[in-house]
């Protein structure tokens, strides 16, 4: 089975690696916390990141974990750290980013479909993960909670360099390959030079971890002396507004309008090209969110599907694998009044536009 994290064993300590989506293709954190939890209490852990987030409840488990580890945690983002990942990058005693690294705060998402009741639930739930986020950022950063709230609210993007000024990193490393598996376009914000840097790699790139590790390693080595938290002069001065993105704010399932990306020196029709597929591919993974189905944007956007094929297949997913929907107690036979799962889908889309 495929998973989104590597454990493995060193000399002296262990190397964990985070290079997916973190709750993705059905494993939990649960397996990672056991094998974390049977490492030697003292052990030196490198935590290498390059993920753009996921299970916010997985990654809150797994900031918790490594928070309690004795032994040193050396946190290495080895390209992206955003939502979910860059909060378990937190927990490192030490966070190095290589120049050319991200990482992203944002409040968390969800999707719950029932009750008033049960989105109240699921609103007061969100509220409480945002809390523990905020409060981690807060103390990483040393920055107050109110401003780190902004921040999150806006869906904030860092360079390296931007990192370290507001206190989120410890040191900078030498630039390494900046590769990923995962869609860029899911989220609003994303930097112009990172949009490049990974379309850039597209064609023939591969993220496996050992490539990127290796020249993460390489960069380190050649690394002028460690430029640590306390080289900042003042921990609670803010990011150059001209050196750093100025998001909009994030709501999610909105998130569907292009984002101009292309350099200056871009072709016009290029720009066009780019900025339609990053819509298309936005459509297509909250089209999937809405259906309750986000595991088959994936195979959509490879399929280069149409949104009319994939509101499609969503219904036909939603009518094969839910029941339907009567508005009172069931009762022998089929009411007149049920709706079947898959007019339901087809309406809300239709609202949705």
């Amino acid at each position: 089975m495929n998973s989104w994290y590597t454990i493995r064993a060193r000399d002296g300590g262990a190397e964990v690696l985070i290079y997916d989506e973190i709750g993705a293709y059905g494993v939990s954190a649960k397996g990672f916390l056991a094998e974390l939890g049977a490492l030697p209490d003292e052990a030196a852990i490198d935590l290498r990141l390059n993920s753009p987030g996921g299970s916010v409840f997985d990654a809150v488990a797994i900031h918790n974990a490594l928070g309690r580890h004795a032994g040193t945690v050396t946190v290495w983002i080895d390209g992206i750290a955003a939502s979910a990942a860059s909060y378990i990058a937190m927990a490192g005693d030490e966070i190095v980013m290589p120049e050319n690294a991200f990482l992203m705060i944002h409040d968390p998402s969800g999707l719950v479909m029932g009750t008033a009741a049960d989105m109240r639930d699921m609103a007061g739930t969100l509220d409480k993960i945002a809390g523990s986020m905020l409060r981690g950022y807060a103390a990483r950063s040393g920055k107050p909670e109110d401003e780190i709230a902004v921040l999150m609210a806006a869906e904030t993007w860092f360079g390296a360099a931007e990192a370290l000024e507001a206190g989120l990193a410890t040191r900078l490393a030498e630039p390494v390959r900046i590769a990923a598996s995962f869609d860029i376009a899911q989220f609003r914000n994303a930097p112009p030079a990172l949009v490049e840097a990974v379309e850039s790699e597209a064609p023939g790139a591969t993220s496996e971890p050992a490539d990127i590790v290796a020249d993460a390693h390489d960069a380190a080595a050649n690394a002028a002396p460690a430029s640590t938290s306390d080289d900042v002069a003042d921990p609670d001065v803010t990011p150059d507004p001209e050196g750093s993105p100025q998001p909009g704010p994030h709501v999610p399932g909105r998130n569907m309008l292009p984002n101009p990306v292309a350099a200056a020196t871009t072709a016009p029709d290029a720009t066009a090209i780019r900025a339609e597929a990053i819509a298309h591919a936005r459509a297509v993974i909250d089209l999937c969110r809405l259906a309750g189905q986000p595991q088959m944007a994936g195979r959509f956007l490879e399929e280069d599907a149409s949104l009319e094929a994939v509101r499609a297949a969503l219904l036909d997913a939603k009518a094969e694998a839910a029941p339907e929907i009567a508005p009172h107690h069931a009762q022998p036979g089929r009411s007149a009044a049920t709706r079947p799962w898959g007019d339901v889908i087809a309406r809300t889309f239709k609202l949705k536009g």
